[in-house]
């Protein structure tokens, strides 16, 4: 099966209002992935790209990443540093990448938008991979500091995510009640309730 066939066989359409471009509508974040297919390297370097060129405040690009593809020892050392049920399903990827803010600059002054910025880059990225035919799960839940030293990384780069990238498998891969989660439907907060105020 191609990665373009196995992403139009379980895409979940969000229930906008309004229509979107499909590479949103269709985007969301599983975690059973197929153990077999592999992630081109163009394909690494296309969505290490898209971050590469996401808006960034005074063009400071406060964000570095780390990535692994399966059965290299970066994965390796990445997969350890995950936390709780992440370490279980997240070996199945075909890559992961760390994303890290960098709080200060060269001067050591506070980076305030850091983050913001690194979280714009992860969007990009999330954008072009389902672009590529592959879906990405973004996750929190990792020992920061276990990364910090498997990197050797100075103390203003700090570890904010790792994100699975991969080919979408049969949701009972993962068992019953994860299976369940895998397909229950995709929610959001109605759109008046999340804008404050609008003309």
């Amino acid at each position: 099966m191609s990665v373009a066939t196995a992403n139009s066989s379980t895409a979940r359409h969000a229930e906008s209002s309004v229509p979107l471009v499909d590479l949103l509508n269709e985007r969301w974040s599983p975690r059973s992935f197929d153990p077999a297919a592999v992630i081109p390297e163009t394909s690494v370097t296309a969505m290490l790209e898209a971050a590469r060129w996401t808006a960034s405040a005074g063009n400071s690009q406060s964000r570095r990443f780390i990535a692994g593809v399966r059965g290299g020892e970066i994965f390796t050392a990445i997969h350890d540093s995950l936390l709780g049920f992440n370490q279980v399903w997240a070996g199945n990827a075909g890559a992961l990448i760390v994303g890290i803010a960098v709080s200060e600059n060269a001067e050591g002054e506070p980076q305030r938008y850091a983050e913001y910025d690194l979280g714009q880059s992860m969007a990009s990225l999330a954008v072009q991979a389902h672009a590529e035919g592959l879906h990405i799960h973004q996750m929190g839940g990792i020992d920061a500091d276990k990364l910090s030293l498997a990197f050797e990384l100075p103390s203003h780069f700090v570890p904010m995510t790792v994100t699975a990238i991969g080919t979408v498998a049969a949701a009972h891969l993962l068992g019953e009640q994860a299976a369940a989660r895998e397909t229950a439907p995709r929610t959001r907060l109605a759109l008046d309730e999340i804008v404050l105020t609008r003309d």
